[in-house]
């Protein structure tokens, strides 16, 4: 009965329903982006959620970040996150990484899951994470936002490309704007993490979309444009080693 209506859907049933159950996805980020993502993913009958973020949930990310509330200031989000995604959907089995992903834990830590969900918020997580899913072969999706818009990728999927083929080096911090200095409007990530969650959900069932393909979204004039992208050679690309 819970999964009813995914059962009855046309080209998925209980085939796709299987597939979802028996994955294991992990979600990088509980924040803006990570919120939303989990939300769908737990909804949807994933068997098993690993959740990485070290952080504790202060108020001024209660616009955006949808999984808590005022009670939850203080706490540690993917504690926080799992108590919540319980009580949604009990049937999710759930992992804690409370830490933050470097060279030194990521290959530990990504190792036994299907798909890798990179909603960080930060370019050394992002690179590090990017370049050990391309060495252990995990399909990564990948999101970002800032103010009114986002970007959304998958990478190292039957053929695609990653993260360098689009952005070969992590860019200088001073260079790079954020959402404290920046802002960005509550709904984005709303919409980036839907979006993220349906495209892990195509890509566990067998039916991605974005291929070599990174996808820019502008919330303000509601207009998204795929960007087509060549991925280059391995003699060009230059990996962090876990």
């Amino acid at each position: 009965m819970r999964y009813s209506k995914h059962l009855i859907l046309e080209n998925f049933g209980a085939a796709m329903q299987t597939k979802l159950k028996n994955s294991k996805v992990l979600v990088i980020g509980a924040g803006g982006l990570g919120c939303p993502v989990l939300l769908y993913l737990n909804a949807a009958g994933i068997g098993h959620i690993g959740i990485a973020d070290p952080d504790t949930v202060a108020i001024s990310n209660l616009h955006r970040q949808v999984l808590y509330d005022q009670e939850d200031i203080g706490r540690k989000k993917a504690a926080a996150a799992v108590q919540k995604l319980s009580a949604l959907n009990p049937f999710t089995c759930f992992t804690v990484h409370d830490l933050y992903i470097s060279g030194d834990n990521v290959a530990e830590i990504i190792r036994d899951y299907d798909l890798v969900i990179d909603g960080c918020d930060n370019f050394e997580t992002r690179y590090v994470v990017n370049d050990c899913c391309v060495l252990w072969d995990k399909p990564l999706v990948y999101g970002s936002i800032l103010g009114y818009q986002g970007q959304l990728a998958l990478f190292n999927y039957c053929g695609s490309g990653n993260l360098r083929d689009i952005f070969p080096e992590p860019p200088a911090a001073e260079d790079v704007p954020d959402c404290s200095e920046n802002g960005v409007l509550s709904t984005v990530p709303g919409m980036m993490g839907l979006m993220m969650a349906q495209e892990a959900i195509q890509v566990l069932t067998g039916t991605p979309s974005l291929c070599n393909r990174l996808l820019l979204f502008n919330a303000g004039t509601f207009e998204s444009t795929p960007l087509d992208y060549t991925p280059l050679g391995d003699e060009s690309k230059r990996f962090i080693k876990p």
